[in-house]
């Protein structure tokens, strides 16, 4: 599928770029493209794997002109480039609108002018519910997208999303915050005791975008079942795997634009989800801009329930060690002190 093929990933110099990129440097694609605006990340990542398979191009999805000379030529997309901090966009939303909507725009105009055959948008449970702005521009975000795929079904060309919640132990996450916390001595600052949280590794984020690639109509958005822990779990839990037991904890209490939990879909998107066994699977609803047919045609949504990190299995602390033992940072961690796995 892949073979000869080029593949450009915005803001691939992220958490996400990178295990995308252990996945493919080793296989038959033809070359891979880095987008982002970070010259020092590019160069980094230039140094760490030096392959010939790799090509970067410094730019912003804010500028078309720097999109057009990375899109070029390319088969498939994956777009990860993002505002994705909270409290960076709770202060300055206009750059998350900037970024998150009109960027998004912008790759997917210039891909469908040079006819890129699959792009996949990655987004995330923030958008479900907002009520921060991070949240807000992500949920346009995939408006955007999915309105840019009607009427692209006679051209080849797809436009999906995936949407995903905490990533475990990627850049910005709770869990390298803990043990920074810990490895200073400091106090383990948590919000809320019973905020619960979806846990994925980077590994299932890759796999549900491979999974919307492979198997996307246009316009449907992607969603992996995960199971969830609160925060207090999580804190107690890297504590004990630490053997720092007496680690004092800190509750601080919700920050502005913080949920108790969060929701992957809607109650009102579990009426149309399709079950595909690990991943449920939201069509794009299609219905023409005859505008009766919005008042004529529906589902009634009483019994339907939304998807949420309260509502899904919770884990134990044994189900979450194992889960953290998996990650490459956290084994590297407990090197560090002198604790065997």
């Amino acid at each position: 599928m892949f073979k000869n093929k080029i593949l450009l990933i915005t803001g691939g110099t992220g958490s996400f770029g990178n295990a995308i990129l252990r996945k493919f440097l080793s296989t038959d694609i033809k070359e891979i493209r880095i987008f982002s605006r970070d010259e020092l990340k590019q160069d980094n990542m230039r140094k760490k794997y030096n392959h010939n398979k790799l090509k970067f191009y410094l730019g912003d999805v804010r500028d078309v002109n720097s999109l057009d000379d990375a899109i070029k030529g390319v088969d498939f997309i994956f777009h990860a480039a993002a505002l994705k901090q909270v409290p960076s966009c709770e202060f300055y939303p206009i750059q998350a609108v900037q970024t998150n909507i009109i960027g998004t725009e912008n790759v997917l105009n210039v891909a469908i002018k040079h006819k890129v055959k699959n792009i996949v948008v990655l987004s995330t449970d923030k958008a479900v519910y907002p009520i921060n702005a991070m949240g807000i521009s992500k949920a346009m975000m995939e408006k955007v997208a999915v309105a840019k795929s009607r009427n692209l079904d006679d051209t080849g060309i797809v436009i999906s999303c995936t949407r995903y919640g905490n990533v475990m132990a990627s850049r910005g996450s709770v869990i390298p915050l803990f043990i920074n916390q810990i490895r200073a001595g400091n106090d383990i600052t948590i919000t809320d005791p019973n905020m619960t949280r979806f846990m994925m590794s980077l590994d299932d984020a890759v796999d549900l975008v491979m999974f919307a690639f492979k198997n996307a109509k246009n316009g449907d958005i992607f969603v992996q079942k995960a199971p969830a822990c609160t925060v207090e779990l999580l804190a107690n839990t890297l504590k004990n795997m630490l053997n720092k037991s007496e680690h004092k904890i800190n509750i601080i209490g919700t920050r502005h634009g913080e949920k108790l939990y969060e929701t992957l879909l809607t109650r009102e998107e579990m009426v149309h989800a399709v079950d595909m066994d690990n991943y449920y699977k939201i069509p794009a609803d299609n219905r023409n801009l005859n505008y009766s047919k919005f008042f004529e045609e529906g589902k009634v949504i009483t019994e339907a329930y939304d998807y949420n990190s309260h509502n899904t299995k919770q884990l134990n602390e044994e189900e979450l060690k194992n889960m953290l033992l998996n990650l490459t940072e956290i084994q590297n961690d407990l090197k560090e002190f002198g604790v065997v796995a």
